[in-house]
């Protein structure tokens, strides 16, 4: 099994500069799951909401906090079909589209 790509540098470019859309998304859900991303400039989390409340993207594992020291619960702690929840995701964006974010 291949290894799960971290949020990185090549991750912050293709955000700041845009890609193709699995390649942003991709990009922001490695965002979400670091955790770490939440707490930087305001921009990201802008983002990183969207992309949930979108359905694009799913909570990441586990919380984080944002740099204000607001908790950002995880996937599991929202009830299913919410923003955040792999049921929202698949309701807005297809099960195939959440079953590959959820890979990431």
């Amino acid at each position: 099994m291949a290894k799960k790509k971290s949020f990185g540098l090549d991750d912050v470019l293709t955000i700041e500069n845009g890609a193709e859309e699995r390649e942003y998304y991709a990009s922001l859900q490695r965002a979400i799951n670091s955790g770490s991303a939440w707490s930087l400039q305001g921009s990201y989390g802008r983002t990183m909401m969207d992309a949930l409340s979108a359905g694009r993207c799913v909570l990441g594992t586990a919380p984080a906090f944002d740099y204000w020291g607001n908790r950002i619960p995880s996937r599991t702690e929202v009830q299913d079909g919410t923003k955040g929840s792999m049921g929202f995701v698949a309701e807005n964006s297809g099960p195939d589209w959440s079953a590959w974010i959820a890979s990431l």
